[in-house]
């Protein structure tokens, strides 16, 4: 007598559903960033120059500020002295100047964000969830600061308090937290609506617990994408106050310190202009893709 055995229809069911494993929000959002090939192409380059900036200068035989003093002159590209990429007008290895250029252009990019990031956050979720009279002083003071323009108040800073590098992105954090305020703002008095935000408050939660343990995380989407392109706009920023002489000093370089020597020589060296301008360029596109994919991934509309 043979048997056969069949696998009944509530089995298969319980096998499927265990195969079938749920994504959160952020698993869902990585998988979309992943099938955009602009934004991951940008993070990967984004990426290799970050760690070129960071590591390189340590490998290269000569340092930013060193002078090659057998060739106190603009040199091509000469792979037996060890200039990858030619030198300046007096000498200094243009590779190592554009690679520590790009990690102070970075830091500075990322430092100012994370101060514009900390005050904007904070000021736009406590007007938008205390709302009243802080609501309306907060966004004043914002309106009024966004009559100021904002490259001549960093640069009556920078005159002001004298120029160094830590002053550098505490000035221009300190001028580009205004968006970011109202963004938050913005998407803090949607969610205080909402009924998780309303059962937290029933169940007795501080103004402060609230803020952070529930509005923060919600809107935290929103500020990446932001960051994202904040960042560039930083980097934009201190280039421009280089170029104008009143940003990084000697003996440090910048991108926008590279870009304004290069400028001066751009018919004797135009190689001195090309390669921080180019990298630098290269730099913006990846935050803007990077950007791009994380607002296309983070939206639910498009789910």
């Amino acid at each position: 007598m043979t048997s056969t055995n069949l696998a009944s229809p509530h089995g298969a069911a319980l096998d499927s559903a265990a195969e079938v494993q749920g994504r959160s929000l952020w698993q869902d959002a990585w998988r979309r960033l992943r099938t955009n090939r602009a934004a991951v192409v940008g993070l990967v380059v984004l990426g290799l120059i970050a760690v070129a900036a960071a590591l390189g200068p340590l490998f290269l035989p000569w340092t930013y500020d060193q002078i090659d003093w057998d060739h106190v002159e603009a040199l091509p590209p000469d792979f037996a002295n060890g200039h990858y990429f030619g030198t300046d007008s007096i000498g200094r290895d243009l590779l190592a100047r554009t690679l520590f250029g790009g990690r102070i252009s970075l830091m500075v990019g990322i430092l100012a964000t994370f101060v514009a990031l900390t005050i904007g956050v904070t000021v736009g979720a406590v007007a938008g969830y205390v709302g009243g009279r802080t609501d309306q002083l907060l966004m004043r003071f914002v309106d009024l600061m966004y009559s100021v323009p904002l490259t001549f108040f960093v640069i009556i800073l920078m005159v002001v308090f004298g120029r160094n590098f830590i002053l550098m992105f505490l000035a221009i954090g300190a001028v580009e937290w205004l968006t970011m305020a109202r963004i938050v703002r913005g998407q803090t008095l949607t969610l205080r609506s909402k009924e998780f935000i309303e059962a937290a408050r029933a169940s007795g939660g501080s103004t402060p617990a609230i803020i952070f343990r529930h509005i923060l995380p919600n809107v935290l989407g929103v500020v990446m994408v932001y960051v994202t392109l904040t960042i560039p706009q930083v980097i934009l920023l201190e280039s421009f106050l280089s170029f104008l002489g009143l940003g990084i000093q000697e003996p440090m370089t910048s991108w926008g310190m590279l870009i304004n020597d290069g400028a001066a020589e751009l018919e004797i060296n135009p190689r001195t202009l090309i390669i921080p301008a180019a990298f630098m360029t290269a730099t913006l596109f990846c935050f803007n893709f990077l950007g791009d994919g994380l607002r296309d991934a983070l939206d639910p509309k498009d789910r």
